[in-house]
């Protein structure tokens, strides 16, 4: 791989071949609000070839306070199609797929099918889409991370990669565990949640949103730093670093 100025830096630390790996690697993110936005930034800045980024949903005023995506200028705008921008914008050389559109569980088997993508990040927040999806990537050894819940939480030190098994004081996660147990999946589903207890009375129902019935307050570094593990982790397994 050419090592210009766009990469000389993760050239330096990771070395051609990890480029090379990473510019030949295809990444399918579900989910960039406010947790899948910072990984597709993880993505993009390392030098992914290709990602395919999925999500329905528009920029609204409330995201201000903490994704990616949200500005005063983009407010009603998809939110993959701002990221898609954003990323022509400081890796040119990333090919983006941006679908606006939220995926259903039936919809999760097909799209891999189409896509064939080397690993999956997955920042979807409601669970019979998530399950399924994970479940559809376990059918085809297709590697994946996926986010628990990120919101109602305030302490970035509790934050940590673990099978899903061993998670705890997250609801997103306990759903998410029950549903895989009756496939018959209990573990060797990696993730990244946060050991803190998420706090009661940020709660907000949200029946008027789709696919979503409730959320948590959530302030700005908590999801950024969900995301940026995130893509960490792809970036590391993709190029085979010890951490």
């Amino acid at each position: 791989m050419l090592i210009d100025e766009f990469n000389s830096r993760t050239a330096l630390l990771l070395g051609p071949e990890a480029l090379d790996r990473l510019a030949g690697s295809h990444v399918l993110v579900v989910g960039v609000g406010g947790v899948g936005a910072y990984a597709v930034e993880v993505l993009a800045r390392s030098g992914i070839g290709r990602l395919t980024i999925v999500d329905g949903d528009a920029v609204a005023p409330s995201n201000l306070n903490r994704q990616l995506p949200a500005l005063v200028s983009t407010l009603g705008q998809p939110k993959v199609d701002v990221m898609k921008a954003r990323i022509a914008d400081m890796a040119p050389g990333c090919r983006v797929d941006a679908r606006s559109t939220f995926v259903n569980a039936e919809d999760a088997g097909p799209m891999l099918d189409s896509l064939k993508p080397d690993f999956v990040v997955d920042a979807i927040d409601s669970v019979k889409p998530k399950v399924e999806l994970i479940r559809q990537c376990l059918l085809r050894k297709i590697p994946l991370i996926s986010s628990m819940g990120a919101g109602g939480r305030l302490d970035p030190s509790k934050i940590k990669y673990a099978d899903i098994a061993d998670t705890f004081n997250d609801g997103l996660a306990r759903a998410v565990r029950q549903r895989l147990k009756e496939s018959g999946v209990t573990r060797g589903v990696k993730v990244v949640f946060s050991s803190e207890p998420p706090r009661r009375e940020s709660l907000l129902l949200t029946d008027d949103l789709p696919f979503k019935v409730s959320s948590f307050g959530t302030v700005p570094w908590l999801p950024a730093q969900f995301g940026l593990m995130l893509g960490a982790y792809v970036v590391n397994k993709l190029t085979g670093q010890r951490i």
